[in-house]
């Protein structure tokens, strides 16, 4: 079983049986206890659970887990982790105002705030908003709107509306596709409006995203690339990608 299967199959227990411990997992699943705390960090850092002494338990309720736990969110699992840390690197040093928008690399990236810095964050993401409610150094903003099932993204008027009064320092943002062609761009349109009003809405615009979305076009575009300051993506990029993209003027962090 390959490490993704397996923490596939940990998050499916975990919802069936509400906690299990270190060892129970290992004894399951024929690893070591070490392997287990591995795979639950990774787990942990997506927003799927939460580590408790000795085991672990689901971070929030049944339908929250349920999409956390997709394969859309394990697929290219440790890229995405590596894409999170990098962008810690671009978060206002003294502090300041974050737009996270849903996905799994931007949950990833809402574990990583440090937490000696005070941050602002809106976010439309409901398992982000759940990960962050309890950070004592977060004024925390849960964009109104509609929740769409699949993506626990607030999308609609009300949502973009909001956004229209914001002017936060930096955006985080997600994407389904990215070409030079047809920017960046996703599959609904209630989401891509949400998107699109994030990017207007700040200062500075960092675009998060696996190179397996890189050439990738989606229906709906909501951003061109002129409007993006940073991608940051893993190694899997092409050399020509890249140079199309720094030729154009965009930061490209590969991490």
């Amino acid at each position: 079983m390959y490490a993704e299967e397996r923490q596939q199959a940990i998050a499916d227990l975990l919802s069936q049986r509400g906690r299990l411990s270190v060892n129970e997992l290992a004894d399951r699943f024929m690893v070591t206890t070490e392997t287990v705390r591995r795979d639950l960090s990774t787990l942990e850092r997506a927003g799927i659970v939460r580590r408790v002494h000795g085991g672990a338990i689901p971070a929030a309720s049944l339908s929250v887990l349920e999409l956390a736990v997709s394969e859309r969110d394990l697929t290219h699992g440790e890229r995405k982790d590596r894409v999170a840390s990098a962008a810690v690197e671009f978060l206002p040093r003294a502090g300041g105002s974050l737009l996270l928008d849903a996905g799994t690399t931007t949950a990833r990236l809402a574990g990583l705030l440090p937490l000696d810095v005070s941050f602002t964050v809106f976010t439309n993401a409901v398992p982000i908003a759940s990960r962050l409610a309890g950070r004592g150094n977060v004024e925390l903003h849960l964009l109104p709107g509609r929740v769409r099932r699949t993506t626990q993204a607030a999308v609609g008027e009300e949502t973009v509306a909001a956004l229209d009064r914001i002017r936060a320092d930096i955006a985080f943002v997600g994407t389904n596709g990215l070409s030079l062609s047809h920017g960046l761009s996703t599959p609904d349109q209630s989401e891509a409006a949400a998107k699109h009003a994030m990017v207007c809405s700040a200062q500075r615009v960092v675009v998060l995203t696996d190179s397996s979305k890189i050439g990738h076009e989606s229906t709906v575009r909501f951003a061109d690339l002129s409007q993006i300051d940073v991608i940051i993506t893993d190694d899997g990029i092409s050399a020509e990608d890249q140079k199309s993209l720094t030729d154009i003027d965009i930061e490209v962090v590969v991490a």
